[in-house]
């Protein structure tokens, strides 16, 4: 499975494909904390009001980590897809937070629909 275009999606179902293979679910999960020097940047964001960008980037990148680790999963188990891909996001301590991504690891192929549609000559209109 590559990880730059990943079939993925939060529904049961992807469009013009058909699952092939189940391999059950699929996570990554990865636990961060705020450094002390990046409390005290965020708290000068705060003051200011408004988006506080590096506690923003700190999420975003736990997602995008935990996203990686989902989709590496799968691949080990031969998937090529991963369907009802969620996110979760839990504080198990004072400034330590886990961030989870799960979903169900298949293997889909193209719908026989699909496939006769791409064999089918073009014709120039």
């Amino acid at each position: 499975m590559s990880t730059t275009h990943p079939l993925t999606t939060t529904g049961f179902e992807l469009a013009n494909y058909r699952i092939k293979s189940s391999f059950g679910v699929v996570r990554g999960i990865i636990v961060r904390s705020r450094s002390v020097i990046g409390n005290f940047a965020a708290s000068i964001q705060a003051f200011f009001g408004g988006n506080i960008t590096l506690y923003t980037e700190l999420c975003e990148r736990a997602r995008e980590d935990a996203f990686d680790q989902m989709l590496a999963q799968a691949a080990e188990l031969g998937a090529n897809a991963v369907i009802g891909v969620r996110y979760d996001a839990n504080e198990i301590g004072p400034g330590i937070t886990e961030v989870l991504c799960y979903g169900t690891a298949v293997f889909v192929e193209p719908s026989r629909n699909e496939s006769r549609a791409s064999l089918a000559p073009q014709t120039n209109q």
